[in-house]
């Protein structure tokens, strides 16, 4: 199963139903940028002609997109896109990576019963995630983006996966994995490995065995974020020094954010983020959108653009589509970026949210 295919089974169990407008919340008080921005996620596809990588990204930026975010490089997809004016980054999974396991296996987190996700991934097979707290898995993922920026043609890095596992997951999924995480289960809770108990001892002179309940741990907690902040902001680090973007896709509040998989977005330093505000998720209605949206605004207050990640297959028909645009543009995004097929009537439906949405 893949990263799509784990997406989608959200929808096995129902999409959130359509809610007038006039229910919407209030504008938010936060200025916008003077000019959108707006993302495009995608997969290259090396069967595509040059002439159908000219119409699609004509049509693209045409309709409002500025930027892409390719899963993986191809140097012609990436031109095909900048000669038509688009911004092109490159997304890369970042804990999340299977690559390395028959080489370092001693590299991969731990859950809460000793368990590595090397042996023993939870939920999904492609799901190993690398244990933060190890130097080493700094420096590999260091050099990849320094790899990936150094490409003239990549003018950023869009970072996925920055985090820990789910701890708990989005409630839309529970069914379909035959699970119920009203609390946090000791199979899913990562990364409880010597080096991560080592470090947490140093830093708070607490020894994490000698905790009965480490999952109620407040210091625990704050030792996770910290772990995934300190090396986006290392990455962060790099980029600038590239003079390119770094943006990430991050989960869709800051306090689900936390609470589901132990990130801490709104403390690192970004030239952009993208919350997954999809809705059908966690069985919300797309008005969800703006409430999501106003959270992260407010938190960020100011420190960087929030773009409203948008995923189209959880919305019934184009109208929606819109809906859910209005609720992001009018909450204080300064964008959205679109995961899943953008169509033509789809980038219609952008064009005229854009259109009739006045900037702040």
């Amino acid at each position: 199963m893949n990263k799509r295919d784990f997406l989608k089974a959200s929808l096995l169990v129902g999409v959130a139903s359509q809610l007038p407008l006039s229910s919407e919340a209030a504008p938010s008080s936060k200025k916008k940028s003077k000019k959108l921005k707006n993302w495009v996620w995608t997969n290259p596809n090396q069967k595509d002609t040059d002439d159908e990588l000219k119409t699609r990204y004509a049509s693209f930026k045409a309709a409002g997109i500025t930027g892409m975010f390719f899963e993986a490089d191809s140097e012609r997809h990436f031109r095909a896109a900048k000669a038509q004016g688009l911004e092109t980054h490159r997304w890369m999974w970042t804990f999340n990576r299977a690559e390395l396991i028959t080489i370092h296996p001693e590299w991969y987190s731990q859950n809460r019963n000793g368990e590595s996700c090397a042996d023993k991934p939870p939920y999904v097979t492609y799901y190993r995630w690398l244990c933060p707290s190890r130097p080493e898995v700094q420096q590999y993922l260091e050099q990849q983006v320094t790899d990936i920026l150094s490409k003239d043609y990549v003018d950023g890095i869009h970072l996925d996966y920055v985090r820990y596992c789910d701890v708990i997951l989005p409630l839309n999924l529970w069914e379909h994995y035959k699970i119920e995480q009203t609390r946090e289960l000791p199979q899913y809770d990562y990364c409880y490995c010597e080096v991560c108990q080592a470090h947490f001892k140093d830093q708070y002179g607490i020894e994490l065995s000698s905790l009965q309940y480490p999952e109620a741990s407040l210091s625990w907690r704050l030792f996770r974020y910290g772990n995934i902040s300190r090396i986006v902001n290392s990455l962060s680090d790099i980029a600038h020094q590239h003079k390119k973007q770094i943006t990430a896709a991050v989960f869709p509040t800051p306090e689900i954010a936390r609470r589901n998989v132990r990130q801490d977005w709104t403390n690192w330093r970004l030239d952009g983020v993208c919350p997954m505000i999809y809705h059908g998720f966690y069985k919300e209605k797309p008005s969800w959108i703006g409430d999501a949206v106003k959270e992260g605004v407010h938190f960020l207050a100011g420190s960087f653009p929030l773009y409203a990640g948008l995923y189209l297959s959880d919305f019934k028909d184009n109208d929606e589509i819109g809906q859910g645009i209005q609720y992001a543009l009018k909450n204080g995004a300064s964008g959205v970026s679109l995961f899943g097929n953008v169509t033509q009537p789809v980038l219609d439906v952008l064009k005229q949210q854009i259109a009739a949405t006045p900037l702040i």
